[in-house]
């Protein structure tokens, strides 16, 4: 009987370390009571901005069975917009 190694597995060639640690530039998150919004605060109580974001959202109309063998109709619409 003889034994064999395993191969090695592909993915450990891709590992590489963690990037360094970054350190944010607030201490503290409260909560905009008036906007929901999330408001950054540093060490010294000021206001950390934090950068600008858009939002978007999206629509898909589905499948619906119109052949005849009753299998779901490939033929969909997507839609999207961002701001």
């Amino acid at each position: 009987m003889s034994i064999t190694t395993a191969p090695r597995p592909w993915g450990l060639d891709r590992l590489r370390p963690y990037p360094s640690v970054t350190v944010e530039p607030y201490t503290t998150v409260i909560l905009d009571p008036d906007t929901q919004v999330a408001v950054f605060l540093d060490q010294d109580g000021l206001v950390v901005e934090m950068g600008k974001h858009g939002t978007s959202k999206g629509t898909e109309t589905r499948p619906e069975s119109t052949n005849q063998d009753s299998r779901n109709d490939s033929d969909h619409d997507q839609d999207s917009e961002q701001d």
